[in-house]
């Protein structure tokens, strides 16, 4: 791994072409350099939708956690899968961009649908593996299973009062309440036309 990729991941400049690490063979490289530099290397990973105020809380506090933040993006094809057909909100892209943004984050890297939940974990080895309390899919067996290749593993509450899920919710729920009111006016409107006609 070149010194000057390193030195662009721990710039405070953004260097997106350098912070976003696609390829597994890279990201593995960049690992060993950080961690033969004495660097304690904490990973997260998640979808990411819809960011708000308690995502970036919980990125600051899991960088709290070592030197270097890795952070793992579910794509939008693993997103479906986890979280059904009309998920994610907002594209991989667009998610992508936004945490390589935030000052916390030091890497992102991309989880395929073909990975499962403890690939990423494997390859990187944190020396700690922060995960959400709300992550309904990493349990306490789970846990167990990862033990041996993490260094430490924290299970942080959600960061705030609503989650991504109760957010789309709400427009979902604010959405139907405003057809409802069209609805209602326009089969007014209607009703009103025809009784002026006759």
């Amino acid at each position: 791994m070149s010194n000057t990729h390193i030195e662009a991941i721990l710039s405070p400049e953004t260097n997106f072409d350098q912070r976003l690490v696609l390829q597994q063979d890279t990201l593995r490289g960049i690992v060993e350099e950080l961690k033969r530099q004495g660097k304690k290397i904490v990973l997260t990973q998640g979808v990411w939708d819809l960011i708000h105020e308690g995502h970036a809380l919980y990125l600051e506090a899991a960088k709290g956690y070592g030197d270097i933040l890795i952070v793992g993006v579910d794509s939008d094809e693993l997103t479906r899968a986890r979280k059904g057909p009309n998920r994610p909100i907002v594209p991989q892209s667009e998610r992508i961009k936004m945490l390589v943004h935030l000052r916390h984050v030091d890497v992102v890297t991309i989880r395929e649908a073909n990975h499962d939940i403890g690939d990423l974990i494997r390859l990187i080895r944190p020396n700690v593996l922060v995960t959400s309390s709300s992550t309904a899919d990493f349990d306490q067996r789970m846990k167990e299973d990862y033990k041996d290749v993490c260094g430490e593993i924290v299970t942080m509450p959600p960061q705030a009062t609503t989650s991504t899920t109760a957010r789309i919710r709400n427009l979902t729920i604010e959405g139907a309440e405003e057809l409802a009111r069209e609805v209602v006016k326009l089969t007014q409107d209607f009703l009103n036309k025809i009784k002026k006609g006759s």
